[in-house]
């Protein structure tokens, strides 16, 4: 689409509620519309809201301010060509103009969880010129799945509920009704004008094989004579509206801009102070706060793996708070989010996806209770908060109990060296998880290396602590003690053991394979092995191992998952689903790797800088793909594409974990 600006923007609520479009104010996505609301937070995410049609009359010329592009690949209208400007801070502002007028647009999505949690967006144009005009907001509305396209039909009806100000909708399905929700405004009036706008293109889905063309409903339309100054808002919010609320003004949009940046003030006030100078810092601290969110099922805090599509994930919730918690000092949070997962430890396995109203835990990861130890460890190294440890002690003797007795998925502890095992056909439990059509594409059954470092940072964590109870009395100290000697012994062989993974090349080898073969690809799992807490193997072998991930897999946005030279690695994340998903751990970049490489280099080289320029990294959060925040992955092959989610929680919690000390006297 030559000539539109394809970089996306992203409000959150902290209820898995959000709103997101492009900066050319095209749609692009499934995902691209202004109140996806979640109806269960945070799952339930449901478009209700799509966008507004703006037009200008001026001097008895309509001037139309939108951009949509069409099943026939037309763009029409193409308001794009008027937009002279667009910033996303504070929020996120587009500004439309010729000679003798100006409109700007301000979008906020309120933070939503309180005493009543709300999903809303508020939205305030703005009009500047010299004479007056009229301007019409055409409403673009469904309701439907976020991850589905919404088609018109004969059996798919919308009802309109006129107040004053206001409108009040809500789909009628056969057979039952949609999410109630309702738009008001300041000031306008508004015309019931029922009509159906067909085949909207939405070229990124067609880049993914994914279905691509949707249908949008319009009840009516908003009608506003602007004079030089004025400005409108308008408020969209699921539910029915209050009748004892206050009438909307400009003012309640400043307000609520107000009130967001002393939320965030208050949330990051000290370490914010930590490089005052720098809005780079800044601006990821605001980042991270995106994919924190309340989920009910539990009535507690999670975190949202990605933008747009993830859920909140165990694994990748527990690498992120190091990096969204610890160093941003959230403290409790950080307590919370390991509470929330200890509590649903079963059969010493960590959920890896929550469950909704009813529903069940998903237990199918080796390495999340590995990870929930690991993470509690750096907790309490941030905290000396050993009164909660004694809470939680009980499900880190419960863990090592399950992977010694053996567990699901054939999990166990192998008598012989002390290694960690798993063997189940079809499945994936590691972080590389991708199944076609039940066979793994990179099957890492058997003994994995990053596992069994995890398995034996564990063992270190728990012999420290089980002394540490002893020596405050936390608990019977005399056991403690004999716990504390018996977890060393263990750590002590599983160091030994780890030597197996050395391979003479100068590498680790990436699996013990269930024959006892040796897998010998280059993968950043590696790099993991040696990032953690505790480490098992010497600096002479962390040094030979970085220095072949530096020359194979490192790029300028993260670790690639596989070597260039491998006859498996695959350049480019593109195609349809089963293509993207095949090439997703054969070479595709991660950027959250980029952490662990940084954690086993300062290991490896504590006297030497890291082979890593944060220029583009830091560019992209900048100013590429979702504007501040951080995608998920990119192309292996060069210039490295950014693919994925455009928003990813350990993307941006691992830069904020080792955000380079010389930008922090930065002005950009």
């Amino acid at each position: 689409m030559p000539d539109l600006d394809t970089r996306e923007w992203l409000l959150t609520n902290g209820l898995g509620s959000f709103a997101s479009g492009t900066i050319s104010d095209v749609r692009t996505r499934t995902y691209h519309g202004w109140l996806f609301a979640a109806t269960n937070p945070p799952c339930g995410r449901t478009l209700l809201f799509s966008h507004m049609e703006a037009s200008l009359e001026v001097s008895g010329r309509v001037i139309p301010l939108g951009t949509n592009c069409w099943g026939n690949h037309e763009i029409a209208p193409q308001g794009y060509k008027l937009l002279h400007y667009f910033d996303i801070n504070p929020v996120p502002q587009w500004i439309w103009r010729q000679d003798n007028w100006q409109l700007s647009r301000e979008l906020i999505m309120p933070h939503g969880f309180g005493d009543i949690c709300k999903h809303q967006l508020l939205i305030k144009y703005h009009y500047h010129g010299k004479t007056s005009v009229k301007l019409r907001l055409r409403l673009l509305i469904g309701d439907r799945d976020f991850h589905h396209q919404q088609k018109g039909h004969p059996g798919l009806e919308f009802s309109q509920l006129l107040g004053e100000n206001q409108v009040c909708l809500q789909a009628i399905f056969p057979g039952g009704f949609g999410t109630p929700w309702y738009l008001r405004w300041s000031r306008g009036e508004y015309q019931a004008n029922k009509v159906w706008y067909w085949d909207y293109l939405l070229p990124e889905e067609k880049k993914r094989g994914l279905g691509d063309r949707e249908d949008l409903y319009s009840p009516g339309h908003l009608t506003v004579k602007l004079e030089p100054g004025d400005a409108i808002v308008l408020e969209a919010q699921m539910g029915f509206p209050d009748p004892q609320q206050a009438l909307l003004t400009p003012e309640i949009f400043t307000a609520a801009v107000e009130a967001e940046q002393k939320r965030l003030s208050q949330i990051f006030g000290w370490v914010a102070h930590k490089s005052p100078s720098s809005p780079i810092w800044q601006k990821l601290l605001k980042a991270s706060d995106q994919f924190i969110v309340h989920r009910a099922s539990i009535a507690g805090p999670t975190v949202i793996a990605g933008y747009h599509w993830f859920n909140d994930w165990g694994r990748d919730t527990l690498i992120a708070i190091p990096g969204l918690t610890l160093v941003t000092r959230r403290f409790e949070l950080a307590k919370g989010l390991l509470q929330t997962f200890g509590r649903y430890c079963r059969h010493g396995l960590i959920p890896n996806v929550f469950p909704d109203v009813d529903g069940q835990p998903s237990y199918n990861s080796i390495d999340a209770a590995l990870w929930w130890i690991e993470t509690l460890g750096l907790y309490l190294e941030a905290t000396q908060d050993w009164e909660f440890l004694a809470v939680q002690f009980p499900i880190v003797q419960q863990i090592h109990k399950a992977f010694m007795g053996g567990t699901h998925y054939n999990i166990q502890v192998d008598a012989t060296d002390g290694l960690v095992s798993w063997d189940v056909p079809g499945m994936a439990l590691t972080w590389m998880d991708v199944v076609i059509d039940g066979v793994p594409v990179t099957p890492r059954n058997g003994k994995a290396v990053e596992i069994n470092a995890l398995w034996y940072s564990a063992l270190c964590w728990m012999s420290k602590w089980a002394q540490r109870l002893s020596e405050m009395q936390l608990g019977d100290s005399t056991r403690l003690v004999k716990q504390a000697w018996r977890y060393s012994q263990q750590a002590e062989q599983v160091k030994i053991s780890l030597q197996k993974f050395w391979n003479p090349l100068g590498y680790l080898y990436d699996t013990i394979e269930l024959d006892d073969r040796r897998n010998a690809q280059i993968r950043p799992n590696a790099v993991i092995a040696l990032s953690l807490h505790h480490c098992g193997f010497s600096p002479q072998q962390s040094q030979a191992v970085v220095d072949l991930a530096t020359v194979r897999l490192l790029t300028p946005y993260g670790l690639r998952s596989l070597d260039t030279s491998d006859p498996a690695y695959i350049g480019k994340y593109i195609g349809n689903s089963p293509e993207r998903d095949r090439s997703y751990h054969q070479g595709t970049v991660w950027a959250w790797l980029i952490g662990p490489f940084t954690r086993a280099w300062e290991r490896s080289y504590p006297q030497l800088p890291l082979p890593f320029d944060w220029q583009p990294l830091l560019d992209h959060f900048l100013c590429d793909a979702c504007i501040q925040s951080i995608s998920e992955i990119f192309d292996g092959d060069f210039p490295h594409t950014p693919k994925g989610a455009i928003a990813q929680a350990w993307s941006v919690a691992e830069v904020i974990r080792h955000f380079p000390p010389g930008w922090y006297n930065t002005t950009r």
